[in-house]
C-alpha cells in the first residue's frame, strides 16, 4: 500500500472509496475489517487536511474601503 502522506487528494478519496466498498460487501475477515477501517480514518483525516490546506490558498478579490482592490485570505467555515 502507498504511504497515505505521498497520495494526492484523488487518489486518497479513490482508495477511500474502495476500502468502503469492501466493508459495506461485507466478505472481509473482522482482522481485515479493522485493518481496512483504521485506513479510512487515516484517508479521511488526510484529505481534510488536503481541503483545508486548498482552502487556505485561496484568496478572495475584496475593495476596500479606500476603493482599492486587494487580496485577503479566504474565510474558514
Amino acid at each position: 500500500m502507498t504511504t497515505i502522506a505521498d497520495m494526492s487528494f484523488e487518489a486518497a478519496i479513490a482508495e477511500l472509496e474502495t476500502l468502503v466498498a469492501r466493508l459495506e460487501a461485507g466478505d472481509a475477515s473482522l482482522e481485515d475489517s479493522i485493518a481496512l477501517y483504521e485506513r479510512g480514518v487515516a484517508l479521511k483525516a488526510h484529505c481534510d487536511g488536503k481541503l483545508k490546506d486548498a482552502q487556505l490558498r485561496v484568496d478572495q478579490i475584496v475593495l476596500g474601503t479606500d476603493g482599492k482592490i486587494g487580496l485577503e485570505p479566504a474565510k474558514l467555515g
